[in-house]
């Protein structure tokens, strides 16, 4: 069996998508796998097939998450190694980042959810590497090396500057309606990127590609490993 289980139990696709609505609506802490069942129209035990409780399940959805996240951003790299570039890369990262609603809420502070993907130290440490900061930190250094940012700051810096603009982007693009009339959100902070990052002179084609292999190698190692915390989670195993 797949890790994703939901590909071959259209129950435990209805059940994930029943519980994502429901957390979103109510917060972690409210939610009882009674309605979760009740609204993805199955029996309680049926979730229990699943996932052997609720905590499991929710960590399993929030996985599946930033799962896709890394797969959309993976797929795009691997398709076009300029992905990479900076000034091509944060509007991805921030519009990829604002499809996915509960990772935007741990990003927004509810306690709940952070505890209860914190509570086991290898689920900390994971998730610790994903979090936009992490993957800043992880990400720039392969960017340095290859010449795609500037050699004149301090990497911390730059790393640190760059996380703040992605953070505040995410921010203002999470709500259209603070855009000015006739203003492209993304070309704005491609080109926000591009002045504070980029080098004078543009990194050739090699570098450019050396880069993006570097960078999927990173992104391939967290997909796995979110497909390892998946099947942990699940009661049913392949």
């Amino acid at each position: 069996m797949s890790q994703l289980i939901e590909r071959h139990s259209r129950k435990a696709a209805r059940i994930l998508d029943s519980a994502r609505e429901l957390v979103l609506d109510h917060g972690v802490h409210k939610v009882t796998v009674s309605e979760i069942a009740r609204a993805a129209g199955v029996g309680k035990g049926t979730v229990y097939l699943y996932w052997p409780a609720k905590e499991d399940l929710i960590l399993g959805l929030f996985a599946r998450e930033l799962l896709a996240f890394m797969d959309e951003i993976t797929a795009r790299v691997s398709a076009d190694p300029a992905t990479v570039l900076p000034h091509r890369l944060a509007p991805l990262l921030v519009r990829t980042g604002l499809k996915f609603p509960l990772a935007r809420r741990v990003q927004s502070g509810d306690a709940d959810l952070l505890r209860l993907l914190t509570q086991q130290a290898g689920d900390r440490e994971l998730f610790a590497r994903t979090t936009p900061s992490a993957l800043c930190e992880a990400g720039m250094p392969i960017h340095h090396r290859h010449g795609l940012i500037r050699h004149d700051r301090p990497l911390p810096e730059l790393t640190y500057a760059v996380h703040a603009v992605l953070t505040g982007f995410g921010a203002a693009l999470s709500d259209p309606a603070t855009a000015a009339l006739g203003v492209d959100p993304d070309q704005v902070l491609a080109d926000t990127v591009a002045r504070l990052l980029e080098p004078a002179v543009a990194p050739g084609d090699s570098a450019i590609a050396a880069a993006a292999e570097e960078s999927l190698v990173f992104l391939r190692q967290v997909q796995q490993s979110m497909l390892d915390l998946i099947e942990r989670s699940q009661t049913l195993q392949r």
